[in-house]
């Protein structure tokens, strides 16, 4: 039987995506749920998987399973990177050391301010807001080629979120709580006050919208030719 996830636990997740820590975050994986965190800690796996490290196909290949069961966005994508460096060969896509979740916040932005770009160098992403001084037209065409445009596409796809993760309660009175606060201007904050009330559930939100919204983001760097490497080429 695995364990929740707790704040500790998604620490020392994050601390070993990080750091490659290959055998800390297989531990994790085996203890506790990997259904909730692996579009998070996908990378790290398929980096675990192209060094070598003991256990790290076979946690590679059930979590493959698991993501074609799921069917979420972005889910068959992370399957078929699994699948290819398991099986020994080079991924099609180009590597850039993107973090998804900051992917995740110039695509899903306020669409007053959102998108930017992704050089694709370093892998860092820049918000609109951060280009008034200098316009992307001016520049010489071979730094130009650095970059990767990212639009704004709204804020649809979280709202659909909290209308799938309302759909996995067995509380009724609080799904039905739920589905009223999420009508009309205001949805996200009242959806957010309302949850806060159940803190268990506040965590699993949580942990079911991160999964979303960096598999949404995987699936669009995908699309343009890329996945998302780790720091350092693994």
């Amino acid at each position: 039987m695995t364990e929740a996830w707790t704040d500790q636990a998604l620490k020392a997740l994050r601390a070993a995506c990080r750091t490659a820590d290959a055998p800390s975050l297989l531990a994790l994986l085996r203890t506790h749920a990997p259904a909730d965190v692996l579009q998070q800690c996908g990378d790290a796996l398929t980096a675990a998987v192209v060094r070598g490290v003991p256990g790290a196909g076979e946690t590679a290949l059930a979590c493959t399973s698991t993501l074609r069961e799921r069917g979420w966005r972005g889910d068959e994508v992370l399957a078929e990177q699994l699948d290819t460096v398991g099986g020994g060969a080079v991924c099609a896509l180009r590597p850039v050391p993107v973090d998804l979740e900051e992917l995740s916040g110039l695509l899903e932005g306020d669409p007053a301010w959102g998108g930017g770009r992704i050089d694709l160098d370093t892998g860092e992403c820049w918000p609109a807001l951060a280009d008034t001084e200098e316009s992307w037209d001016e520049e010489e065409p071979e730094d130009a080629k650095r970059w990767l445009h990212v639009p704004c596409e709204g804020s649809r796809d979280a709202y659909r979120g909290m209308e799938d993760f309302i759909t996995t309660l067995d509380d009724q009175d609080l799904a039905r709580s739920l589905g009223i606060a999420i009508q009309g201007p205001g949805a996200f904050r009242r959806f957010k006050d309302m949850l806060a009330t159940s803190p268990a559930q506040l965590q699993r939100y949580w942990l079911f919208s991160a999964e979303r919204q960096c598999g949404r983001a995987r699936a669009w760097l995908a699309d343009q030719g890329y996945w998302p490497a780790l720091p350092g080429g693994h």
